[in-house]
């Protein structure tokens, strides 16, 4: 799995614009909202917490199609599924790889986003945490719909699958901006993004080997 991890560093490294292509979109997306809504202070700070979730999450869709389509061209895929435990070290490498190249950045720049939609300062805390706690989960979402479309033309499958599954990942996100935006307690959403976070760690790793299987035989 580390070298595997190791690999993809590498190649993310030596293509940056690859890597720099949803955060890209998402300060690009995020920063056109503003000037769509107009001066309101107070629409901006309502809605700024569901729109930066709703960006970073199309974001993270932009790269999750090409988790497993080099390997498999390449004929590394299948040599990587003939070791013992193969399948489930790809999975946890490529995962692990993207949430680093894609989700962590956006996790970083995210908040100083919600400095444009007029947050106070405590609402971006509370935002940088819950998406630091989400972004796992849409990277292991994405790996699942990744590995169950893999070998099919088109990529629209992958966002019809993956989208209704992050659904609560983006309500249980922007739920614990906002509330902390009126002077709620935010524990109770994170708790909640924590959760959905410990069942796709047991489970989707799991359900994404068997679909990596399945699509190299």
């Amino acid at each position: 799995m580390l070298a595997l991890l190791h690999r993809d560093l590498r190649l993310a490294a030596a293509r940056p614009a690859d890597a720099l292509g949803p955060l890209a979109f998402l300060v690009v997306a995020a920063s056109l909202f503003p000037l769509a809504i107009g001066p309101d202070a107070a629409l901006l700070r309502a809605l700024g917490p569901g729109v930066i979730w709703v960006c970073a999450l199309l974001a993270m869709l932009l790269s999750q199609y090409r988790l497993f389509e080099a390997d498999l061209a390449d004929g590394s895929l299948e040599q990587s599924l003939l070791a013992p435990g193969g399948a489930l070290a790809v999975v946890a490498a490529k995962t692990l790889g993207h949430w680093l190249m894609t989700g962590l950045p956006l996790v970083l720049v995210a908040p100083l986003l919600g400095l444009q939609y007029g947050l106070p300062g405590e609402v971006v805390g509370v935002l940088a945490l819950a998406l630091l706690l989400g972004t796992p989960s849409l990277s292991l979402l994405g790996a699942l719909g990744a590995a169950l479309t893999l070998g099919l033309r088109g990529h629209v499958l992958l966002a019809l699958i993956v989208l209704p599954l992050c659904v609560p990942v983006l309500i249980f996100g922007s739920g614990a901006a906002v509330a902390s935006l009126h002077g709620l307690s935010a524990s109770p959403h994170l708790s909640l993004l924590g959760a959905v976070l410990l069942v796709a760690l047991v489970t989707v790793p799991w359900a994404a080997s068997a679909a990596l299987r399945l699509a190299v035989e």
